[in-house]
């Protein structure tokens, strides 16, 4: 999926040739996954395969698995910077066309894809979450922490880069995760898979200003027991969760 510069999003479809199944609907380019692929590495083989599509410069953002017992659709959500070009690359398409949101439920889908849409299409947008980590690891509360908060911290982190997070509606939630550190924590190492900001004063202010940074069609989800912060934040659009939220996905008490 793409969203332009005023925001509209647009799914790449795929139609459907007249002899496979359900012939001449509109779906996704997709099939089977091979015995050795986890589902976005079958998803990115088989949008090369079929629309000619690679995977460099897509983010993956999910994975909404439509459980059958026994066997599964998975349903995998990448975003790209750009409409791009896609063709047929075999014979399993006869068109493939990137469609604005609104009009996709006006084309003749395939019944699979269908039942799905209206859930899949509510997880399509952006979704970033930002960590208050000096609230967070005072209310982890690990021994010693106020000793070395750079350390503490970077253990969050760690743990954080390591987790599968809970959402609503995928089986596999892949964020933008941005963690605002401060004051002693602020030299904190790089962690993969998450962008630290490293608060040159208020880390208050530093996470408004990522929050006020964010694209407007992006969800944005702020970290933080902090009262006035969350203030701040709700004005902009964000939402909010306490610490609570992610310390017990980590395990913590």
């Amino acid at each position: 999926m793409h969203h332009d510069d005023v925001g509209v999003p647009y799914v790449l479809m795929q139609k459907r040739s007249w002899w496979s199944h359900h012939g001449g609907t509109w779906g996704l380019p997709g099939g089977a996954r091979d015995s050795h692929e986890d589902a976005v590495t079958s998803a990115l083989r088989e949008a090369h395969e079929e629309a000619a599509l690679r995977g460099e410069g897509l983010r993956v953002q999910g994975v909404y698995l439509d459980d059958h017992g026994g066997w599964a659709f998975e349903t995998v959500i990448a975003a790209s910077a750009e409409r791009l070009a896609a063709a047929p690359a075999n014979r399993e398409s006869t068109e493939l066309r990137w469609l604005a949101l609104d009009e996709v439920a006006g084309r003749k889908l395939h019944p699979g894809f269908a039942a799905t849409w209206g859930e899949i299409q509510g997880a399509i947008r952006p979704e970033m979450i930002v960590l208050d980590v000096a609230n967070i690891v005072g209310a982890r509360a690990e021994h010693g922490w106020w000793r070395d908060r750079a350390g503490a911290a970077t253990r969050l982190l760690e743990d954080v880069a390591g987790l599968r997070l809970d959402h609503p509606v995928l089986a596999q939630w892949y964020p933008r995760v941005v963690a605002v550190v401060e004051g002693a924590a602020k030299h904190v190492p790089a962690v993969p898979g998450i962008e630290v900001v490293a608060a040159a004063g208020s880390g208050d202010d530093a996470i408004v200003e990522v929050v006020r940074e964010s694209r407007p069609w992006e969800r944005v989800v702020v970290v933080t027991a902090d009262r006035g912060l969350r203030e701040r934040v709700s004005e902009l659009g964000a939402e909010i969760v306490g610490p609570k939220w992610l310390l017990s996905q980590l395990g913590d008490r």
